[in-house]
Parts: C-alpha cells; structure tokens; sequence
C-alpha cells in the first residue's frame, strides 16, 4: 500500500499554538520546490497581529507623501494661475501654457515611472525601490518649488512624475506579496485610508496658503514644499521594513527568505503572547490550506503578457486603466477649478475643495469593511457606475451644499474604486514579473491622464461642467463593461493560484 504524502498538514492549529514548524523535505520532492511551497504555505498562515498591521502602516507612511504630492496638482493649479504663470484654460488644444500642461506634465512623469522603470522593483527588491523613488521625487519637487518659469515647473513636475509612478507600483506589490490571502484587500484598504488623508491635509494647506505670500514667497511654493518633509521620515520606515519573501525566492535567495519569513513568525508570535497575557483573545491562524506545489520561479519577461493566460487579463486592464482615469482625474485633479467655471470665486473654490476633501479617507473606511467580503471586480464595477451617477448630478447643481455633497459622493465613490483596483492588477500576475505588469497596465491611465487633462480643459471651455460629466460618466460605462466580463475572480485565492 503507498504511503500518503507528507508535504504538508492539513490540520487547523488552535489559535493559542504557533504555526508548525516544516520538516525536511522528503527524498522523492525536488528541494527547491518544496521550500518555495512551504516558505509560501507559512507566508499564508500569519494572522492578523499588531506586527502584520504595523508593516502596512509603514509602507502607508511612504505613501501618505505620494499621495501628497500627486495631489497637490489640482490644489496649487488656482495659485499657478494667480502668479501668472500659466492660464485657467489654453487656446490651442496641446497648449502647456495652461493649467493643463501642468497637469499633463506630472502623468507624463507617471507614465515614464510605471512604463519603463516598473521592471525596477523587480529586479532590484520592493524595499530598495521604495525608499529610493520615494528620495527621488522628493528631490524633483523641492527644485520644481523654485521655478519661476512654466517651462522650468514643467520639466521637473514631469522628472517628479516619474518617481511617483515607480513608487505607486512598487508600494501595491509590496503589500500585496507580505499579506496572506485573506488580508489582501483589508491592507490595501488601510493603507489608502493613510494615504488619503493627504487630501484634505493639502487642500487645507492649498486653502490657507494659495491667496498669500508668506515671507515673499508665493503660497503655492509653501504647499509644495510641505510635502518634502517626507525624506526626513524614510530611514525610520526603512529600516522596519523586511524584503518581500517571495521577492527573495524568485530570485533564488531561499537562506535569506527563510531569515525573513522566521522573524515574521517570530513577530507574530511576540504579540499573540502579549496578547494572551493581558486576557485578550488572539487573532487565529488562518486555517490549513493545501496549497500546489510550484517551482521555483524563472526570471520573468514582460513578453509573458502577451501569452495565456496574461494576454487577455492584460487586455482587459490595458482598457479598464485607460478609462478609468478619465473618471478618477478628471474629477480629482480639477476639483477647484470645475467649482470656479459655476461661478464661485477662487477663496470659496478652495474652502468647498477642502470640505469635499475631508471625504477623502471615507471611502477607503467603507471598502476596508467589505474588502475581503466582496469579490473585487464587483466593487470596481459597482463604484464605477456611482461615479457616472454622482457626477452628472454635480454637473446639474450650482448651489453650494449640493456642489458639496454631489463632490463628497464622487470622492467616496472614487476612492472605493481605486481600492479595489490596486489590489485587483497586482493579484493578477505572478511575482517575478508582478512590478513589471503592474507598472506596463497602469501606465495607461498614465497615457489617458495626459489627453484627459487637456480633453477636460476642452470640454470646459465649450461645454461646461455638464459636457466635462458626460465625458466622464460614458468613460465610466466602458470601465464597467471591461470589469464585468472579462475580470477573473480573486477572492480568497493564493497570489499563486490566481497567477496560474
């Protein structure tokens, strides 16, 4: 009679007991395999703990300045056009004069970063790319912050740009490679709810400072600046930030993704017993999960994308990335400006920009509830069609409560749809080329956003805010067509079985 397999326990542990230690590997298995397996079979099995929370809000830490500087774009737009630097709007359509090109310039930077330095975070490590695009735009905007031409803002905007795409791809697959299934979307979640309380924190900075000049110096500069502060916190946060484990095995570094993933348990152990020690109930293991036996993984190519079964998942985000932008931007980047077009003067644009800006981290707190709940391309899809709704309903108001409350529901329900998607691509791909396929995918909303800054201008210009929604609300229809059809399901699979 053969005897069973011995590769794994398919026992649930007591939620009071550490996961179980591997034994060597059977003579018969390949060693490469099964530490792959087993490293990731243990990867899956850590609960949620303070430890587990603490690495998301780490990595959040770095983002908050990401999204800092991002949007800060729409926020200073009114003060660039009070310094005379650029105009509200541009007579030729590809005008960089107006607020547009400015726009344009910082996603033509996006684009750069995630199109042809996404493979970075691939081949270098999640951690090194993190800290170091992080410094990068930092640098690039503290220089932009004292140009006092458009060209000269322009070119560094962009050179900004490009850190902050490599930064948006890398932080996406950092957090998607160190939590285990079942905390995926929770964690992504979380760590936009840090991230977007950037908005209201530089609307309110854009609302105080934009109409002065503190010490001579124009306010705009002063809100850029604050997000610089960002460099100072970097060596704090990387030096509590471990390497992804699986980063590490796709690379053949198995001694050294072991270390990692021991000191993780290790961790994670530490605050099950603080917990049990003051009568507080620890948070369970995830239950035993047979997973497949995958090999090592080869060094990837972004030509993979192009095959079963990555063509038709890349298709798909290809479209969803290049009209969803249209909804998310052009709603977000223009905010003070689409209110000054009804009428309302620059001072009062910021106060509601910032009133509708304190929505911001609303959306990320609904979705973090229902983010495992839910099966992903559901939330997309279904964010996605409020954004049409509540956006043809701000275009309809010119009274300042319904402006705001139709603003608070667009931000909310934008925010919902960016959480869902950030965590959707970066499940789809495997881990060897995962930063590289994220980066090539994402980089077309980059694309859109660059048209979409001067498309929006252009609507304005000749149709108003009615004709800037219903650009956005039949981008939104496409965006849930794609989704709905074509989006595989993620919801509590393993990275590496969505991957196969």
């Amino acid at each position: 009679m053969s005897q069973p397999s011995r590769a794994f326990s398919l026992t649930t542990m007591p939620t009071s007991s550490p996961p179980p230690p591997f034994t060597p590997n059977p003579p018969h298995r390949d060693a490469a395999a099964y530490r792959v397996t087993a490293i990731r079979f243990r990867l899956e099995r850590l609960p949620a703990t303070r430890y587990i929370w603490s690495l998301v809000l780490l990595l959040s830490l770095g983002g908050w300045f990401e999204y800092y500087d991002l949007f800060f774009t729409a926020y200073v737009g009114p003060g660039l056009v009070r310094s005379g630097l650029f105009t509200s709007t541009s007579a030729a359509f590809f005008g960089f004069n107006g607020i547009a090109g400015f726009v344009a310039a910082t996603f033509a930077g996006l684009l750069v970063g995630t199109l042809l330095f996404g493979f970075a975070a691939d081949r270098f490590g999640r951690r090194l790319i993190f800290t170091t695009s992080l410094l990068w735009y930092t640098a690039a905007t503290v220089v932009m912050a004292f140009q006092h031409s458009a060209q000269g803002i322009v070119v560094w905007r962009m050179i900004a740009g490009v850190g902050i795409g490599v930064e948006l791809v890398t932080i996406d697959t950092y957090i998607t490679e160190l939590m285990p299934r079942q905390l995926r979307g929770r964690a992504i979640a979380l760590s936009q709810i840090v991230g977007f309380t950037a908005l209201p924190a530089v609307a309110l900075l854009s609302w105080w400072l934009v109409p002065q000049k503190p010490l001579g110096l124009d306010g705009w500069r002063w809100v850029v600046l604050a997000g610089s502060l960002g460099a100072i916190f970097i060596w704090f946060v990387r030096r509590g930030l471990p390497e992804s484990p699986r980063w590490l095995m796709a690379h053949g570094k198995f001694d050294e993704a072991e270390r990692v993933t021991a000191a993780m348990e290790a961790r994670v152990q530490q605050d099950r017993k603080r917990q049990a020690a003051r009568g507080l109930e620890s948070p369970p293991i995830a239950s035993a999960m047979l997973l497949a036996g995958h090999s090592p993984e080869a060094r990837g190519s972004l030509l993979e994308l192009a095959r079963p079964p990555y063509r038709k998942r890349t298709l798909m985000l290809m479209v969803f990335n290049f009209f969803q932008t249209i909804g998310y931007y052009g709603f977000a980047s223009w905010v003070p400006t689409l209110l000054i077009a009804t009428g309302i003067t620059i001072t009062n644009s910021l106060q509601y920009s910032f009133l509708i800006a304190l929505s911001a981290p609303l959306g990320p707190l609904l979705a973090y509830r229902v983010a495992d709940r839910i099966e992903r391309k559901w939330q997309i899809a279904f964010t996605a069609a409020c954004i049409a709704i509540f956006g043809l309903l701000f275009a309809r108001h010119h009274d300042p409560v319904w402006l705001i409350t139709c603003g608070v529901l667009l931000t909310c329900a934008n925010n919902c749809m960016s959480i869902a998607f950030h965590a959707y691509q970066a499940e789809l791909f495997p881990t060897r080329i995962r930063a590289q396929a994220v980066g090539f995918v994402y980089s077309w909303s980059r694309l859109s956003a660059i048209f979409t800054s001067f498309l929006i201008a252009f609507f304005l210009r000749h149709y108003g805010t009615r004709g800037v929604f219903a650009f956005i609300a039949a981008a939104m229809v496409v965006v849930v067509l794609a989704i709905s059809i074509f989006g595989p399901r993620t919801r509590g699979l393993a990275l590496e079985d969505i991957a196969q």
